[in-house]
């Protein structure tokens, strides 16, 4: 009799347990449910509700841009934007795919379709915003022609920023690179004719302001040139701006139709957009085509 007890009261014990264990689970999963909704939700809005959205940037003009152009337009369409700031170029596409932030504004179209391939993310551009274009610094030469031979001149190491300085460098006539290489992707081993035997030095572009304290010339991207205070009328050279070079606002795909990417899409094209830049601070700023 008291073996039967205990077997039954044993068996009540594991009955219980697998019943807890079950609602744990469902529990789990009803969490991780509702998570998944709430951020396929979040970029849209709710009536009487104020969105929030924060957009990556990195240290420079786009941070500034967001907050002092971009925010206060996108408030009249329900969405309080604020910025996170990234000190390189990785972080900032890679917290967009995995959802910690919502847009991002710190990188041009070629840079965007390089870095998403070689790391498979799914990001889209929306579109583009007028863009401080790389510029030659020096704190030794006044002009191009001033660059002596043998000159040592820092370029980003990132892939797509270090094919844009070659190609600045071949539109002043300081290297030039080989015929079939696309000039998109070139690197250091394209280069063709160095005429000035210039040491070309590949650091990371946060560094390439700081830098000229120690190198000859730099050619720094437009925001970091902004971030260290350099003015654009002091370098020795600007780039041709192409449309590949362009800054471009950047959602996850699966956001672009949402109410947020709708809305940020329509006035990245808008003429109170184009207004307010040009009332602005970066009104001087390489613009995209479509303007």
């Amino acid at each position: 009799m008291t073996i039967a007890i205990l077997k039954k009261s044993n068996g009540i014990k594991r009955a219980l347990a697998a019943v807890l264990a079950a609602t744990t689970l469902v529990s789990v999963a009803a969490c991780g449910s509702g998570n998944d909704s709430a951020s396929k939700e979040s970029l849209n809005t709710s009536k009487g509700k104020t969105t929030q959205i924060t957009v990556g940037v990195c240290p420079g003009p786009y941070g500034d841009m967001v907050e002092k152009v971009i925010a206060p337009l996108l408030k009249d369409d329900g969405f309080e934007v604020k910025t996170k700031v990234f000190n390189d170029y990785v972080q900032p596409n890679k917290a967009l795919a995995s959802g910690s932030i919502q847009a991002n504004l710190f990188q041009h179209g070629n840079y965007l379709k390089k870095f998403t391939a070689d790391n498979n993310l799914d990001l889209t551009s929306i579109g583009q915003t007028p863009t401080l274009g790389l510029g030659i610094y020096s704190n030794k030469y006044k002009s191009i022609d001033d660059i002596k031979d043998g000159s040592t001149v820092a370029i980003a190491n990132d892939g797509s920023n270090l094919a844009r300085s070659l190609g600045v460098l071949q539109q002043q006539g300081l290297v030039k690179l080989k015929g079939e290489v696309d000039a998109t992707k070139a690197t250091v081993n394209d280069i063709a004719s160095n005429p000035k035997n210039l040491k070309i030095k590949t650091i990371d572009a946060a560094q390439l302001a700081r830098s000229l304290q120690t190198v000859d010339v730099a050619l720094v991207p437009g925001n970091y040139s902004w971030a260290a205070k350099l003015d654009p009328s002091s370098a020795l050279a600007l780039e041709k701006q192409d449309d590949g070079v362009i800054e471009v606002f950047v959602v996850r795909t699966q956001d672009v139709d949402s109410d947020f990417g709708k809305a940020a899409k329509k006035l990245l094209t808008s003429q109170k957009f184009k207004d307010a830049i040009a009332k602005s601070e970066f009104k001087d700023f390489g613009k995209p085509k479509n303007w």
